[in-house]
C-alpha cells in the first residue's frame, strides 16, 4: 500500500543505498538541500506534505537507479538478493585523470589494461567494464571537485546532454556535457564557465566514456 511514511522510507533508503544523506541527495538531483528534511515532511498543521513525483523522478534519474529499484524501497523489498546486492558493491579499477592522460594505461577500447590498479567498491550499479576516474583538480566546478569520484562506462550509447570524459589522442582527459557527435567532430560543454567549449574532430578522440555515477 502506497503511504507518505513508505514513500519517505523509500527515499531515505535509496539516499543510503548510494552512500548519500537526504541532503546529498536532494544536490545530486538539483533539488535545494533542504527538500528532503524530516521537516519539510508534515506541514506547519502537522498534515503530511509527499514530495513532488518531479523530486522523485529527479532522484531515480540522478542516481541511476531504476522505477522498479524505487518501487521495491516502497513495497519493502530490501533487495537482499545476492546477485543484486554483489552488483551494487561491484569493486571496480580507481584511476585519476592524469593516469587516464598518460599512455599504455588503457586498450584502444577505452577499457583499463594491465592489472594492479587501486580498487574502489560503490554502492551504485555498474557492469564489468565500468571503472573509476577521481577528479582532480578544480577544472570541473561546480558540478565535480577535487576528489570526486566520477563512475564511467566505454562503450554504452551516448546523447546530447549526457556527461562524458573524452580522452584525445594527445593524452588530454577532460569531463565535459555532449552537445554533438558526428563522424567528423564532438561537440563538448564544459561544465566549468571559467573554460572554454570544445569542438574536436573525431580523428583526434582516443574515446569517449558517458558519467553513469558521481560520489558526492
Amino acid at each position: 500500500m502506497l503511504s507518505h511514511e513508505r514513500v519517505w522510507a523509500a527515499i531515505d533508503a535509496l539516499a543510503e543505498r548510494y552512500s548519500l544523506s537526504a541532503s546529498g541527495l536532494a544536490r545530486r538531483a538539483g533539488l535545494d538541500s533542504t527538500a528532503f528534511n524530516k521537516s519539510k515532511r508534515l506541514s506547519s498543521d502537522g498534515r503530511p506534505r509527499w514530495p513532488s513525483t518531479e523530486s522523485l523522478a529527479k532522484i531515480i534519474e540522478a542516481t541511476g537507479a531504476s522505477l522498479d529499484e524505487f518501487t521495491g524501497l516502497i513495497e519493502g523489498r530490501t533487495g537482499s538478493d545476492p546477485a543484486a546486492s554483489a552488483a551494487r558493491k561491484r569493486s571496480v579499477p580507481l584511476l585519476g585523470f592524469a593516469q587516464a592522460g598518460a599512455g599504455g594505461f588503457f586498450d584502444d577500447a577505452g577499457f583499463p589494461a594491465g592489472q594492479g590498479w587501486d580498487l574502489v567498491e560503490l554502492p551504485a550499479q555498474s557492469t564489468e567494464s565500468s571503472y573509476a576516474l577521481q577528479v582532480q583538480g578544480d577544472s570541473m566546478l561546480p558540478l565535480y571537485r577535487n576528489g570526486d569520484v566520477l563512475i564511467v562506462e566505454p562503450g554504452a550509447v551516448t546523447r546530447k546532454g549526457d556527461r562524458v570524459v573524452v580522452k584525445t589522442t594527445a593524452g588530454e582527459v577532460m569531463a565535459k556535457v555532449l552537445e554533438r557527435q558526428t563522424v567528423k567532430s564532438i561537440a563538448l560543454v564544459s561544465l566549468n564557465p571559467d573554460h572554454p567549449d570544445r569542438d574536436i574532430p573525431m580523428r583526434d578522440v582516443e574515446w569517449v566514456a558517458r558519467i553513469v555515477w558521481a560520489s558526492q
